[in-house]
């Protein structure tokens, strides 16, 4: 993967402002850590960082091509899995290839097919387009949102960037947070209302939208989006229509002229990506298949099955790592390296995140990186497939609200009432969740409960689905290393969306029509344990240090943080475990030690990038 950069502008010169571009992609220097380029006219600066996956000679980039008097210069992060057939199309329209990248593909597809090319892509992307004849700005960002990509209008001038860090590293931007950032921050988080940069002004191109920008103005507008309608095929069909696309959206993003790896949790999602890897590696002679796991230090005595969590990985991932013949690579993480990286979590994300499950990530990947610089993921099942307790359980199907993410009177409670006030925090929420619900695509026909469970499934896809993509791509990103996720290709969600609910549960279980699919892929007790999330650290010494350092912020005179909080409150819960404000207050995972590990988050988000609330 990569970063990128760019800033148009009307009225300066932009080739003279080579030190700005070039600090705001350095920004990015650990999404692209092996090279780095720039392209500068009069109303353009582009800037990118390199990973190099594909074509180390012919990938670079800023990459320019002209064509009947225009010069296009594309700046791009991502991977496209349908290379070979984007090449085949354009030689037949008389395109000439100087290397085999899919950056040359994408541009050379944008020069033949205009903006319409996205509608042909299959991969994780996001990438800009300036046509310097034209004075025109394109951009586009892959349909789940895999890949990110942030923009803001500073006195006519557009600037961009995959992470936000690269946005505010222009002078003209201030990292300022209204009322409405802070909702985001404190109501939503770690989740984060699509299209929404929390920063004052900073926007985010929302999944499977396109961007133009001229002289005439800003234009953002939706090229893709899931469609409703009746599933005629029968079980049988079903399970190998699934089946196939999952296999073929494996193989196709194999593709790399570096290292190759998977993540096995010992799980359905991540058992079945490396079984289908390992065939794939059979028949090319591409030698054995390492997978990496995680786990925590001593958490063996004190993991307590739950309902959420219902046995531990290590176990599993021996059993699977066995079974297929892996080269396994277990990673431990420790508590002192989980709090020692909480702020490098904030700097990954330019926000507050999910904590102890984001560094983990982070330390993980850093692990991996010695070896690989690809690792496939089962990230996104759940929400496809629907494998999460919510979709299964009436309160929650019916709770009127983000199931993840119930607490709200409770979140309130941790503030002063000068700050929510003017955030309208319930209203705040209630407004979002009832944005997503009007976007459903609706089926005529459908029964209440299952017009319910559809509604359920988007929201997923929108919002929770989006967090853990986010969260994967920054810990992964910020260590230069490429996390690819299968079970997002959109071939295979559009299929799966019209699945009906019995025959997703076939079996009575979560998952069903999957488990039904990989029959004789995998063996019979892996394709019936229970679903088990990432895993997060049970230790008690992790509790006690968060604990402690919540208390040294609310003992802090400078905190920026304390003056937002109803300290008492705080200070009650901080004595206890965090239990009383609920068993989860966001997620499967995330409970009083995630809260307190939260709140200094945001605490050293709030100093390191000088947030300034207006």
């Amino acid at each position: 993967m990569c970063g990128i950069a760019g800033w148009i502008d009307w009225e300066r010169d932009l080739r003279e402002q080579r030190p700005v571009i070039t600090e705001m992609t350095e920004t990015l220097a650990a999404r692209g850590p092996d090279a780095s380029g720039f392209w500068l006219s009069r109303r353009a600066a582009l800037g990118h960082r390199r990973l190099i996956v594909v074509d180390p000679e012919g990938g670079g980039q800023p990459m320019v091509r002209r064509r009947g008097g225009h010069e296009y210069v594309l700046v791009y992060n991502g991977e496209l899995y349908n290379t070979p057939d984007l090449r085949a199309q354009l030689e037949l329209r008389g395109h000439v290839f100087q290397g085999h990248s899919d950056t040359e593909a994408l541009l050379l597809s944008f020069m033949e097919w205009g903006p319409d090319c996205v509608e042909r892509l299959n991969g994780i992307f996001a990438f800009a387009v300036w046509n310097d004849h034209d004075q025109r700005l394109f951009m586009a960002r892959d349909r789940f949102g895999v890949k990110p990509l942030f923009y803001a209008e500073r006195d006519g001038a557009f600037l961009f960037g995959s992470e936000p860090k690269a946005v505010l590293a222009h002078p003209a931007v201030e990292p300022e947070v209204d009322a409405e950032g802070l909702a985001e921050v404190f109501m939503l988080g770690p989740a984060r209302t699509p299209g929404h940069g929390v920063f004052r002004g900073l926007a985010e191109l929302r999944p499977g939208h396109r961007l133009f920008f001229e002289r005439g103005g800003l234009r953002v507008q939706r090229y893709w989006q899931l469609v409703s309608r009746p599933h005629t095929d029968d079980l049988s069909t079903t399970a190998s229509r699934v089946r196939e696309l999952l296999q073929d959206s494996v193989e196709r993003q194999l593709v790399a002229d570096v290292p190759v790896c998977t993540l096995l949790s010992g799980g359905l999602d991540s058992s079945a990506l490396t079984a289908f890897t390992i065939k794939a590696f059979e028949r090319s002679g591409r030698g054995p298949v390492h997978t990496y796991s995680i786990d925590y230090k001593d958490n063996e005595r004190f993991f307590r099955p739950n309902d959420f969590q219902p046995d531990a990985d290590s176990v599993w991932v021996d059993r699977v790592s066995g079974w297929l013949g892996t080269v396994h690579h277990p990673v431990w993480v420790d508590t002192p390296d989980i709090i020692d990286t909480l702020e490098a979590g904030v700097r990954a994300r330019d926000l507050p995140g999910m904590v102890d499950i984001d560094t983990s990530l982070y330390l993980f990947c850093r692990e991996i990186k010695k070896r690989f610089t690809v690792a496939l993921s089962g990230e996104c099942a759940d929400e496809v497939f629907g494998g999460y307790p919510w979709f299964h359980r009436e309160a929650d199907l019916n709770a009127g609200t983000f199931p993840w993410s119930k607490a709200i009177r409770e979140r309130v409670r941790l503030l002063t009432p000068e700050l929510t006030d003017p955030m309208r925090p319930e209203d705040y929420v209630a407004d979002r969740y009832h944005d997503t619900l009007a976007e459903v695509p609706r089926l005529p026909g459908e029964s209440p409960v299952e017009v319910r469970r559809r509604e359920m499934f988007y929201l997923n896809i929108l919002w929770f689905m989006t967090t853990l993509l986010d969260r994967k791509d920054r810990m992964s990103m910020a260590c230069g290393l490429e996390v690819r996720v299968p079970f997002c290709d959109h071939r295979l969600v559009e299929y799966v969306w019209n699945i009906p609910w019995a025959m997703k549960t076939w079996g009575g279980r979560e998952k069903g029509i999957l488990r039904l699919a990989l029959h004789g892929v995998l063996p019979a007790a892996v394709l019936g344990r229970r679903k088990s999330p990432y895993p997060k650290t049970h230790h008690p010494a992790y509790l006690e240090a968060v604990r402690a350092k919540l208390r040294q912020v609310l003992d802090d005179p400078g905190s920026p943080l304390v003056p937002l909080l109803n300290t008492g409150f705080v200070r009650e819960l901080a004595r206890t475990d965090g239990a009383s404000f609920g068993l989860t207050w966001f997620g499967q995972l995330m409970s009083g030690p995630q809260l307190f590990a939260y709140l200094c988050q945001v605490d050293a988000w709030l100093r390191e990038y000088e947030v300034t609330i207006k």
